[in-house]
């Protein structure tokens, strides 16, 4: 935490007015979130300063020495004493972060980090710069002080242009930078774990005041140092426990039937039930289940599937990765884990749940049997820090960041698996007609055109007695060029999913030059449509049907047709309403819209169209 080293005077008149200055400067510090939690004594004296001008300099041992006669206003000084302290947060002092030239030019070593911490202040808003241009640090397009070093060295040498420090000018503002601290085997940059925990703290206060949360008010309960455990000792996890407002309250437990935990991403909130009894350990494990289910979104992925059946693959999966990872212990209730089913996805133990529901219908997740963990319209929903906001994009960010900083620093073992769903999480998601024009590429690559005398020639207007042959594509290219359509047409699907699922078939149907397409609408029985150009299918395609739904005859009209390809891949547009098995034995996919699902796992691709209903 930082201090500050002050002198002693008589009577509060007999201090300096730029003194009283530098205490204001500091009293900012101290009450901002962030840098109050970073190691440092200021000290009102101008040693190691380099002239009259020179404003303030930090020294290896954390000593920030400041020259309070400047006439610098209090956010000034806050912004001096900041970027100060931010070079023994970041370990600018230390040896295995600098480059290998460094402890050779200093002052070139000092410039980038000085252009480094410059960003971060400006980034983040704090105090009021003294830099007279700081904009001008983001003319070097890099975001590392070893790259920002290698920079300068190679454009302006080992005297820098222009000096970003707070030391007079050509003069270090990082004292002892050229005799780096060298830490040896189990010793840890102080600095830089308080910046670590500083920010998190910093993170928890601005997400709970946003919510409403009251931190200061929080118990002293086990549930409550495991909860801290995450911030102070696994980055990974971390920026997520920072959002969260755990509940410990027993009659919100009893009355949501919650017998351990449960977790309302939507909210922000977490609901643990101190009456179960268990270990600091145990509440570790089951901390890190709940913030798993919410940064890997698993509310959001339903996607139309059973909610507790879906609660339940989610369990066994987070369950096998946390106990790879060795965070707390399993406890004895409540636990979903089976190592058959180790490294398997939460869509594939679905699947195999489904064929078994009997078996899972009843098992117990840390709510309770027969009940999801993962709350949504039947949880508390407090006046919290959901209102109006949504977490989903918070909560991937801190698994990102948190992955990123668990590599780099080498915090311990994370599954493979765990890995590749945060990986996807970074990745937006494709539109589903992107999705579907891959699809059509696959299924369609580009024709090859053909030379030929047989049409009208072309001639240059500088050689017009020379014919010359047109390009054209071949007849016989064309002809096996079609696909089929499987159009479910019962009552339960939208005209207005219809009309958008046939517009896009029919402008990548043009696009990739297929002459014609084949039409069947299935509802009670199969009606076929015979082949249509492309530009007829979306506007005067006339639907019939609205009755039931049974697709099969559809799909079996297709591929006993003698005048469909044997190579025609097949579409089928459908709501999900339908027969428990399709069964189609060629290429295939099929398009629904988003939020439904098919009764059956499919073979073909899946590509989930928006959902516009009706005005």
């Amino acid at each position: 935490m930082a201090t500050f080293r002050k002198r002693y005077y008589y009577r509060d008149e007999d201090i300096p007015k730029e003194l009283v200055a530098l205490y204001k400067g500091f009293d900012i510090i101290k009450s901002h979130p962030l840098f109050s939690k970073l190691d440092g004594t200021v000290v009102d004296k101008s040693a190691h300063l380099g002239g009259k001008d020179a404003i303030a300099c930090v020294t290896k041992t954390g000593e920030i020495f400041a020259n309070y006669k400047h006439e610098l206003i209090p956010p000034e000084w806050a912004y001096v004493l900041a970027h100060n302290l931010l070079h023994l947060a970041f370990g600018h002092f230390d040896k295995d972060k600098m480059p290998t030239t460094a402890e050779l030019y200093p002052l070139v070593w000092n410039k980038a980090c000085d252009i480094y911490v410059a960003r971060f202040l400006a980034d983040i808003g704090f105090g009021k710069a003294i830099i007279d241009d700081p904009a001008n640090a983001y003319s070097i397009k890099l975001n590392d002080e070893v790259k920002i070093y290698e920079y300068i060295l190679e454009n302006e040498g080992v005297t820098p242009k222009q000096n970003y420090g707070l030391n007079a000018v050509d003069t270090k503002d990082m004292i002892g930078v050229e005799h780096p601290i060298i830490y040896k085997n189990g010793e840890k940059n102080e600095y830089a774990e308080t910046f670590s925990y500083a920010i998190t703290h910093s993170m928890k206060m601005a997400v709970s005041e946003v919510g409403g949360h009251d931190i200061s008010k929080k118990k002293d309960t086990v549930i409550s140092k495991a909860a801290d455990w995450f911030l102070a000792h696994y980055p990974l996890l971390g920026g997520l426990a920072s959002s969260f407002k755990i509940i410990e309250d027993i009659d919100i437990c009893h009355r949501y039937e919650i017998h351990i935990a449960a977790v309302d991403a939507t909210c922000g909130e977490i609901y643990a039930n101190p009456s179960c009894g268990l270990t600091f350990e145990e509440w570790k494990f089951v901390l890190a289940h709940e913030y798993l289910h919410a940064g890997l979104c698993h509310h959001e992925r339903c996607q139309g599937r059973n909610h507790y059946l879906w609660n339940v693959a989610c369990d066994y999966v987070v369950n096998d990765w946390l106990h790879e990872m060795r965070i707390g212990n399993m406890p004895d209730e409540g636990l979903l884990y089976d190592e058959s089913l180790h490294n398997m996805s939460a869509e594939a133990i679905y699947d195999i749940i489904v064929k078994e529901m009997r078996k899972f219908k009843k098992h117990a997740t840390f709510r309770g049997y027969g009940q999801g963990d993962i709350i949504g319209s039947n949880g508390p929903h407090f006046e919290g820090i959901g209102k109006g906001i949504s977490l989903d994009e918070f909560f991937k960010s801190s698994l990102r960041e948190g992955l990123d900083y668990h590599i780099t620093h080498s915090r311990g073992y994370i599954p493979a698996g765990l890995i590749e769903e945060i990986r996807a999480l970074a990745m937006p998601p494709i539109p589903w007609e992107v999705q579907l024009g891959k699809w059509f590429d696959e299924q369609f690559p580009p024709l090859e055109k053909h030379r030929t005398y047989a049409r009208p020639s072309r001639r240059q207007g500088s050689t017009p007695d020379i014919p010359r042959p047109s390009y054209v594509l071949q007849e016989k290219d064309l002809e096996s060029r079609t696909f089929g359509v499987v159009i479910d047409t019962s009552g339960s699907m939208c005209s207005s999913q219809i009309g958008l699922a046939l517009g896009a078939i029919a402008s990548y149907a043009m696009s990739k030059d297929v002459p014609f397409v084949r039409i069947i609408f299935c509802d009670a029985e199969a009606t076929d449509a015979g082949y249509m150009a492309p530009e007829d299918i979306a506007g005067r395609v006339e639907i019939t049907g609205r009755g039931g739904t049974i697709l099969q005859p559809g799909v079996d009209a297709l591929e006993k047709a003698k005048d469909f390809p044997v190579s025609g891949p097949i579409l089928v547009i459908t709501d999900g309403d339908i027969e428990d098995n399709l069964r189609v034995k060629r290429e295939h996919a099929y398009l629904i819209p988003n939020g439904k699902r098919l009764p059956f796992r499919p073979k073909g691709k899946v590509f989930y169209m928006e959902n516009k209903e009706p005005n």
